[in-house]
């Protein structure tokens, strides 16, 4: 691009003369005419007119671009003034080698923050964007920003002449090596990006593990999980075991309301009308945490060793409420039953003696 600038402007210069100073001067004052132009005139009419027509383009974009372009039309007026000054000079070289390394980091710090604003809307339409949202845009930035940094360092060590095979070789068996010692340590990173990705569950959600631990997720992090069990002792888990496990959310579905089950065993010779009553009443009377859509039911399941088996099902809002719904129907049914005269019967055997073993007594001579 710099030779066909350089040949573009060459038959203007002849028209001031062979002096190479005044060339490289009128290329400087050229290259500051139309970067000016660019900057102060092209991208302010595109701005106006982006938001006249309003077609849904970020504005901030165009005010990101134009730093790079604007020093970039003024780096390439430097360096053909420096090939008209000394062509094919060592000088001239060095003078074009640093030009480039600063054009190259220009256009590198332009890309880090273009990638921020990028990833950032992204982030900002989860329904669009599953993998990329608020929680795993930290990970996506760091990744964009080490491939924008690796490969800026890269061209800058190529525009001076530096091979970087055998350094790429080398970080190659470096990443191979690395690779192998944290293994464990990146099976945990990567399952921790489709956890935040998959969101199976999130901060607040009760979740059970396939342990039977029950708790309430409190981090979500890149390497491992913590959930606060209702023991109020904090559990960790690295995120690979999560990620291959069975887990049941008591607060996922269409809404956070779980179902709470309450088993019950009444005599044969109960009365099963009465008792499906008395156990709807409890949980209609229930009105703090009981909730009255769905409305709880009343099941009868199955015929005992001891017992008629029922079992009243009641809806809470959230599932950590479980175990003190279940001690307030249980002690309430325990009171109503007893007030009915409805009999909780016990497990027990009846043990029949068909005849008692002859005893014979040895006398010793």
């Amino acid at each position: 691009m710099l030779e066909q600038f350089h040949t573009a402007i060459a038959p203007f210069l002849t028209f001031f003369g062979d002096n190479p100073y005044t060339q490289a001067g009128l290329v400087i004052v050229l290259s500051f005419v139309i970067a000016s132009i660019f900057k102060y005139v092209l991208i302010a009419g595109l701005k106006a007119l982006i938001a006249r027509i309003n077609v849904g383009v970020d504005s901030s974009f165009l005010t990101l671009l134009h730093t790079p372009i604007y020093f970039s039309l003024l780096l390439m007026g430097f360096s053909s003034a420096a090939l008209i000054l000394s062509p094919g000079d060592l000088y001239a070289h060095i003078i074009f080698s640093a030009l480039q390394s600063v054009a190259i980091l220009i256009w590198s710090a332009f890309f880090l923050r273009a990638n921020h604003a990028l990833l950032s809307k992204i982030a900002g339409n989860p329904r669009r964007f599953h993998a990329v949202n608020n929680k795993t845009l930290p990970l996506f930035l760091n990744l964009v920003n080490i491939i924008i940094l690796v490969l800026a360092v890269y061209f800058v060590f190529s525009v001076w002449g530096v091979d970087m095979t055998a350094w790429l070789a080398s970080a190659g068996i470096v990443g191979i090596a690395v690779g192998f010692a944290a293994k464990d340590t990146l099976a945990n990173l990567f399952s921790g990006v489709f956890i935040m990705a998959d969101a199976p569950y999130k901060i607040g959600d009760y979740i059970v593990l396939d342990s039977g631990e029950r708790g309430e997720v409190t981090h979500i992090g890149m390497r491992s999980t913590r959930m606060l069990t209702r023991e109020d002792v904090e559990v960790t888990i690295p995120n690979s075991v999560m990620g291959n496990s069975k887990i049941i959310n008591e607060s996922g579905g269409p809404h956070e309301k779980s179902r709470c089950r309450v088993p019950i065993g009444v005599a044969y010779n109960a009365d099963i009308d009465e008792v499906r009553e008395v156990l709807m009443q409890i949980a209609l009377a229930e009105k703090e945490y009981v909730c009255e859509e769905p409305e709880p039911r009343v099941r009868f399941r199955r015929y005992g060793a001891s017992a008629l088996e029922f079992e009243l099902l009641v809806w809470i809002n959230k599932p950590a409420l479980k175990g003190r719904v279940i001690d307030i129907l249980n002690s309430e049914i325990f009171k109503q039953f007893n007030t009915h005269s409805i009999e909780i019967p016990y497990s027990k055997h009846d043990l029949y003696i068909k005849e008692m073993p002859s005893r014979h007594i040895e006398t010793n001579e």
